[in-house]
């Protein structure tokens, strides 16, 4: 596998930490407001997201990558006010780099992979929750 795929996967496993990260973040907001309804859908997304993040490590080690350290604090600010605008906006971008990185010519497996994402992550936009994702 070329090395601009294999870049590629590392920016998406950082990526995908990040957002799960920033779901997770989200998710106490709505938990310390008692808004049971949108801490469910929250963490709905960050558990699909965690998946991702999994896959992505798990992937990159078959293919013996070396594993890079990844943020571990929530960003700074988060609010739940207008959450749905900056989460679906968060979403096109993660679709928009998963189906770039299949223009790159994955393998197979990879590909595999990646398409389930991108089925995950356009209902993660049009719908805004989460756990699309087998285990």
């Amino acid at each position: 596998m070329g090395r601009d795929v294999l870049d590629a996967l590392h920016a998406a496993r950082h990526a995908e930490k990040e957002q799960a990260l920033y779901y997770r973040a989200l998710a106490l907001k709505a938990e310390e407001a008692d808004d049971a309804v949108t801490a469910e859908r929250l963490n709905g997304l960050h558990a699909d997201e965690q998946h991702h993040l999994s896959r992505l490590t798990a992937r990159l080690l078959e293919l013996d990558q070396s594993m890079q350290d990844l943020p571990s604090a929530a960003p700074a600010r988060v609010s739940l006010d207008d959450w749905e605008t900056g989460a679906r906006q968060r979403e096109k971008h993660e679709i928009a780099r998963y189906e770039s990185l299949l223009r790159l010519g994955v393998d197979a497996k990879t590909g595999t992979m990646i398409r389930e994402f991108l089925d995950a992550e356009r209902r993660h936009e049009s719908e805004l929750g989460g756990k699309w994702m087998a285990a």
